[in-house]
């Protein structure tokens, strides 16, 4: 893959998990040479859910395009043979709390003593300074303590759950690392920067539009303590009312299926409703707080006028009819549909790999195009330790 970005440029992946295994992936895609470096036991991603011994879907999806290497960080000799690799590396990604990185040699400290051009990257839980800093965390923590949990709260739920299950703070930070890992090889003279990011700030940044506050219009900052579920059930009524009253940013149902609509301005709003022969006094802001119980019943009754109008439809009839109006909009899919979707194989976004053990593999392909090209070219996770003779021999 010498004709890709990073081609010639070697990045060491400590990393475990989601975060950082993420970050370094897209770094093989982009032509990095990305050698990852496991414990003796392998990535705990490999025993998540297994498929066979140290084979599971989870370190699939996140580890394609890599070598592996096994080593034993609590041992003399396992150091020694990391600071070897370092020694010949561009870039160093680890998800290691601070005292840990120290003690495996892998703080900017003693990676720069081996390899001063090396770009140390640190995805922590709460970054580096404050009364967290040793304090370990996964993606759930890194969500209910940044407010993310409750970005999105559903009546009836008794407890606050991430939205869809999904590991936002992680990926969001795994992003995050590898535009860090860019910066600090577009950056580096004769001594290269340590750049970290944290599943606390990954989280807050997926929130920036609402992490806003305007003394003179929104008082004093809430106390610390989130109040019980009386609260939880307060904000998904909040919630819930308003996102009722806006047709226009939701997903609606056909006769044979559902339909997403995403109109962002009144303009479009204004030629959904033209289409589908109804007029909107609100089209303008349908979010906004209804005047009186009166203008919410009008409201109410046109969001219901708008799902019985594409109630009559078929999903290609909508899609084909609202894409006619220059309208955003999409059938609802399910994620095993894109396995064989022609749009999603055209660009690359799904690859097949065949595994020694598991045969053949499907999974997401490269999110990056090249001059045209998809960057990631049909390489499989690698084994645990598979690449030791050619890294260490």
């Amino acid at each position: 893959m010498t004709d890709l970005p990073l081609a010639g440029l070697r990045v060491l992946d400590y990393g475990q998990y989601v975060a950082g295994p993420f970050a370094t992936m897209l770094l093989a895609d982009l032509g990095a040479d990305v050698v990852k470096v496991e414990p003796p036991t392998g990535d705990q991603w490999r025993r998540y859910d297994p498929l066979a011994a140290g084979e599971s879907r989870h370190f699939h999806a996140l580890n394609r395009g890599k070598r592996s290497v096994a080593l034993d960080l609590k041992t003399v000799e396992g150091r020694r043979a990391s600071h070897a690799l370092i020694a010949g590396a561009d870039a160093l990604v680890h998800n290691c709390l601070p005292e840990r990185a120290r003690r495996f040699g892998l703080d900017k400290d003693a990676v720069h003593d081996t390899n001063p051009r090396c770009v140390v990257v640190c995805v922590s839980a709460f970054g580096s300074s404050g009364p967290d800093a040793a304090r370990p965390a996964y993606d759930l923590i890194a969500q209910a303590l940044s407010g993310l949990l409750l970005a999105h709260p559903r009546a009836g739920d008794p407890v606050p759950r991430r939205l869809g299950g999904l590991a936002l703070a992680d990926f969001t930070a795994g992003l995050l690392a590898a535009l860090s890992v860019t910066a600090g090889l577009l950056a580096r003279g004769d001594e290269a920067p340590e750049v970290e990011v944290s599943l606390l700030g990954a989280a807050l940044a997926l929130q920036a539009q609402r992490f806003v506050r305007v003394d003179g219009e929104d008082g004093a900052p809430a106390g610390r303590t989130f109040a019980d579920r009386g609260e939880l059930e307060r904000r998904a009524r909040e919630a819930t009312a308003l996102e009722e009253l806006d047709p226009y940013y939701r997903a609606h149902a056909c006769s044979d299926g559902f339909v997403a609509l995403a109109c962002l301005n009144a303009d479009q709003r204004r030629r959904v409703c033209e289409l589908l022969g109804l007029d909107d006094d609100h089209a303008d802001n349908p979010q906004a707080v209804p005047a009186d119980d009166r203008e919410r019943e009008s409201r109410l009754a046109h969001v219901e006028a708008v799902e019985r109008a594409f109630a009559r439809l078929t999903v290609r009839e909508a899609v084909s009819a609202l894409g006619a109006q220059r309208v955003p909009a999409g059938e609802v899919r399910s994620l095993e549909q894109l396995f064989g979707d022609e749009q999603v194989r055209a660009n690359g976004l799904v690859q097949d790999v065949e595994h020694p053990e598991l045969g053949a593999v499907s999974l997401l392909g490269g999110v990056f195009k090249v001059d045209g090209a998809p960057t990631a070219r049909g390489a499989r996770a690698p084994r645990l330790d598979e690449h030791r003779a050619e890294l260490l021999g």
